[in-house]
């Protein structure tokens, strides 16, 4: 009569220890590379609707603008045309103030309004105001570009140009 032994030899352990080791350092690799990519897309997606959201507030408020008083400069030591201050008309049953400013400080996109100060962006690596035709104050350009960290010090940007802002009073 033989007997049916229980348990496994030391040559089967080794031969799956050696295909599960062989499987994780395949896998390892991969996984690592759809988490990348997984954060790559997400971080896009973010500053894709963190963009449209600021130029929707900037384009909104520009239009709204009085062309004889806009200024375009800069805050100190920020790059030029960063900076932007116009009055919009007042209405007389609102009390809200009629001067409007949006400035980049360092990665900061601010909105002023009045003595107001509110955060559109944390993200911001580029702005410039500027007026595309030197004849035609009723239009401006706005650019903005927006970078964000991801992993192991990569950074994601993103540029959106609004070329046309057309000011409406």
């Amino acid at each position: 009569m033989v007997r049916a032994r229980k348990g496994v030899t030391l040559m089967e352990l080794m031969i799956v220890a050696g295909i599960v080791s062989t499987l994780f350092a395949v896998a390892a690799p991969i996984l690592l590379q759809a988490n990348r990519q997984f954060i790559m897309v997400r971080t896009k997606i973010e500053l894709q609707q963190e963009a449209r959201g600021i130029m929707y507030v900037l384009t909104r408020s520009l239009r709204q603008a009085q062309k004889d008083t806009i200024v375009i400069s800069c805050v100190a030591n920020q790059p030029y045309y960063s900076k932007i201050q116009f009055d919009t008309e007042q209405s007389s049953t609102t009390a809200v103030s009629n001067t409007r400013v949006f400035q980049q400080e360092g990665t900061v996109l601010y909105q002023l309004i009045g003595a107001n100060k509110r955060v559109l962006s944390r993200n911001l690596s580029y702005l410039a105001f500027t007026f595309p035709r030197s004849d035609d104050m009723s239009m401006l350009s706005v650019s903005i570009t927006l970078r964000k960290s991801i992993y192991q010090g990569r950074t994601k940007a993103l540029h959106m140009a609004s070329e046309k802002v057309h000011i409406m009073n």
